[in-house]
C-alpha cells in the first residue's frame, strides 16, 4: 500500500504587518488566508503557494 503524503508550510517570513490593501506584507494572504491555514487542506494550500501568492506578489512590484 502506497500513501501520499504532502506537508505543505507556511508561507511566513515573521514579517506580519498589513498593507493597504490588507495583505500581509510578508506572506501576501489575506488575514483570512492567515487565519485559516490550519483548517486548508493541502490541495487549498498548494493552489494558494503556486497560483495566488506569486499574482499578489507580482502585482504588487509592478
Amino acid at each position: 500500500m502506497t500513501s501520499t503524503f504532502r506537508a505543505v508550510l507556511s508561507p511566513c517570513i515573521g514579517v506580519c504587518m498589513l498593507d493597504e490593501e490588507g495583505l500581509c506584507m510578508g506572506c501576501h494572504r489575506t488575514p483570512g488566508e492567515i487565519a485559516r491555514w490550519l483548517q486548508m487542506d493541502d490541495d487549498e494550500r498548494l493552489r494558494l503557494m503556486e497560483h495566488v501568492l506569486p499574482q499578489r506578489e507580482a502585482q504588487r512590484t509592478t
